[in-house]
């Protein structure tokens, strides 16, 4: 008897023959209980069967198993697909014992401008164009929260970038302590300010799209090719062929963060053959 025979007569009976024809390729598995419209567990990975089976081995999981009455699913191209299904999956159908995928109401960024420091917001401004943002946040709080951790690491003034109001010809508090340069009071000039506020806010500058419109994104296996359908960092969807991915009319109504966070390195790295589609 194989190691692979030896696990699976733990596994539930009505499980067995759906765990034994899972693939070992990239994709997404969803775990399904009996409600009709809510999954239990929507999970991704480079191996599904190899993935699937962890889970019957971590006792932890001990509840979603119980519940789980059928298992689906989805093979892709690669892990790239696999990461954009899962997380469309996840924000469409809210499966019970996923970490929810929330949609930030008040997405916003931190704006850099000479006049100083400014927090913006996706529904009033163009994300996917807009040059000299820095960072994705889910609120203002947290980008201000950004902001000030910035500051104190760099010594930065936080009467400068406007998070505390400054008195004219005097110094800030934090200057006394140590922990300002000096731009409020001259010590600094506020060009060199500037500078060393973006150099340290550089690794979070939100890209914009680099594509005059919608792009097809080419990922294959040894077996098949798929095409993902991008615009403006949006997942409009996956299609086999490129006469299909141009039937694709789809068109982002908002900035996707998640979306954003997926696919912006892959598509910058050139690892990936990129068909403009407009």
């Amino acid at each position: 008897m194989s190691i692979l025979d030896e696990d699976m007569y733990k596994y539930p009976e009505h499980l067995k023959k759906e765990l034994a024809a899972l693939p070992s390729r990239p994709g997404v598995y969803i775990f399904h209980g009996t409600s009709k419209t809510m999954p239990l567990y929507i999970g991704k990975s480079v191996n599904i069967r190899s993935r699937v089976m962890s889970h019957f081995r971590n006792k932890n999981e001990a509840k979603l198993l119980h519940l789980t009455t059928h298992i689906e699913h989805i093979e892709m191209a690669g892990e790239l697909g696999a990461l954009l299904i899962e997380a469309q999956l996840i924000k469409a159908q809210k499966p019970l014992f996923n970490k929810k995928l929330r949609h930030a109401k008040q997405l916003c960024s931190l704006s850099l401008k000479r006049s100083g420091v400014e927090v913006v917001y996706a529904g009033d401004r163009d994300f996917w164009h807009e040059d000299q943002l820095f960072g994705l946040f889910p609120n203002k709080s947290s980008a201000l929260d950004a902001l000030r951790a910035v500051a104190d690491q760099q010594r930065l003034c936080y009467g400068v970038l406007g998070l505390e109001r400054l008195v004219q010809g005097s110094s800030c508090f934090r200057y006394a302590l140590k922990r300002c340069a000096g731009a409020c009071c001259g010590k600094e000039s506020l060009e060199e300010h500037q500078l060393r506020l973006v150099q340290a806010m550089e690794s979070m500058r939100v890209q914009c799209w680099p594509y005059n419109g919608k792009v097809a994104v080419e990922e294959s296996c040894e077996t098949f090719t798929q095409y993902h359908i991008i615009n403006n960092w949006f997942y409009l969807g996956t299609v086999g062929s490129l006469q299909e991915a141009k039937l694709i009319n789809t068109t982002a109504d908002c900035f996707d963060r998640d979306g954003y966070k997926i696919l912006c390195k892959p598509l910058l790295s050139g690892k990936f053959n990129i068909i403009a589609l407009e």
